[in-house]
């Protein structure tokens, strides 16, 4: 048993889907390094590696791209679910409604890559459906004709908005597909364990995705990067926010988006965050959040030792993309749902019921009086 508790430090199974910092690796997705992967593949491609075990070749891609096109629209049952949520309905809520009712109404014999495909093309339309609904009474028009999910995503919240597309849209697409790429996978964690437990019992694959949303919701595992932009926008001025972090520090309050539980030194994902981040500040007030996230940034390096872990400059990243910060986690739902669906496919294929045990703390033997 770890004796930091939360089984920190004890391996509980064997996985060929990514490594997280062993052995000073970094972080890979089934070999090919998060660095090159966001340089090179967009999220189309680490979905497919993921779930169908490679990366496609060029006309695979094609092809690949235009099924997930095909799959967009969550269906009428999904939709009428989730005209019945009330506006007030948590946006994990929605992902997670979404996942079960998608569930209730699959084909139960098909096989889970597609059906990994077809709920990772239908999440973007659901949320954003259920936003323009909930704060307008709008049935938004889920149709885009955009080639990749991260197009589809902005083309339909800037629909939902009445805004037009701004100057710099291809780097929102590109930065928002690299964040997509980054979340995408990452071993072990809460909500990918909890995934492979429920598929352990051999249930069907949109209870594993449903329960990893579930376990998503709490805060201490996503919302970090929710909590990352309230701080940031919580400061007016670098000056403000350097003051403002070593007050926070004084009184030993938590700060979200520093430090991880795995790594020990750096975020192999933050850089790549935070250059898209600084790439898509192009105005005054981003460049102003921009630079109060950078001294954030300073002040815990110089006073704790810390580093920004991928939540910190990706809340940025989404924030300039103009996505209100309730969707953040649910976008980290969206692009997690590859990894969470490669984990329950390699649980099925070697399967054994997880079924770990406990120390017993509780009172001795005792008869009822």
């Amino acid at each position: 048993m770890s004796k930091e508790g939360g089984l920190a430090g004890v391996v509980v199974g064997e996985t060929a889907v990514s490594t997280v910092g062993k052995s000073g690796v970094g972080l890979t997705y089934r070999g090919y390094a998060i660095e090159d992967l966001a340089a090179h593949a967009g999220f189309e491609c680490c979905a497919h590696l993921l779930i169908h075990g490679e990366l496609p070749s060029e006309d695979a891609l094609a092809a690949y791209r235009g099924r997930l096109q095909g799959w967009g629209h969550p269906g009428g049952a999904v939709l009428a679910a989730l005209e019945a949520l009330p506006a007030t309905a948590h946006p994990m809520d929605v992902m997670r409604t979404a996942a079960s009712v998608a569930g209730a109404t699959a084909d139960p014999d098909e096989d889970p890559a597609t059906a990994a495909d077809r709920l990772t093309a239908a999440m973007p339309a659901a949320l954003i459906y259920h936003h323009a609904f909930a704060n307008g009474g709008v049935r938004l028009d889920l149709t885009t004709g955009a080639d990749t999910l991260a197009e589809r995503f902005l083309a339909l919240q800037f629909r939902a908005t009445g805004e037009a597309k701004p100057e710099n849209w291809a780097d929102m697409v590109r930065a928002l597909d690299a964040a997509l790429v980054l979340y995408a996978e990452h071993e072990f964690n809460a909500s990918t364990f909890t995934a492979r437990v429920v598929a352990s019992t051999l249930s069907d694959f949109h209870s594993a995705m449903t329960a990893g949303i579930c376990a998503l919701r709490g805060p201490l595992h996503g919302g970090a990067n929710e909590a990352a932009m309230e701080l940031i926008a919580s400061y007016a001025t670098p000056d403000q926010a350097e003051e403002g972090i070593l007050e926070r520090l004084a009184t030993k309050s938590l700060i979200m988006g520093f430090g991880h539980r795995v790594y020990k030194t750096s975020d192999p994902r933050s850089p790549v965050a935070q250059h898209w981040a600084t790439q898509l500040a192009v105005d005054a007030r981003q460049k102003n959040l921009l630079a109060v996230a950078e001294r954030v940034d300073a002040v815990m390096a110089r006073e704790k030792g810390l580093f920004p872990n991928l939540d910190f400059y990706s809340a940025l990243l989404f924030h300039f993309c103009g996505i209100p910060t309730p969707m953040f986690t649910p976008l980290f739902v969206i692009s997690r749902i590859s990894g969470w669906a490669a984990h329950f496919i390699e649980q099925h294929n070697n399967n054994r019921l997880i079924r770990p045990t406990a120390d017993y703390t509780g009172p001795e033997p005792r008869p009822i009086t």
